[in-house]
């Protein structure tokens, strides 16, 4: 399934399979935590999509590289 996540006047797909959306629901919570990670939010800027895996996100830079994100 597919859900629009916004963060920073930013919207990025989140596609995660058909489990509870829990998931999506804690990286949320996350993204929150991350507001203020001046690090975090220039390579919020090349991020192409997010794939979720159980509680793990895998954000997906627009050159193909990934960044590994616990959620939980």
């Amino acid at each position: 399934m597919m859900k629009i996540i916004t963060f920073k006047n930013r919207s990025v797909p989140v596609f995660f399979p058909n489990e509870p959306t829990t998931s999506v629901e804690q990286l949320h919570h996350k993204l929150k935590e991350m507001e203020y990670n001046f690090d975090f939010r220039k390579k919020w800027k090349r991020i192409s999509k997010v794939d979720v895996v159980r509680d793990v996100a895998i954000f997906q830079y627009n050159d193909g590289t990934k960044l590994y994100l616990e959620v939980s």
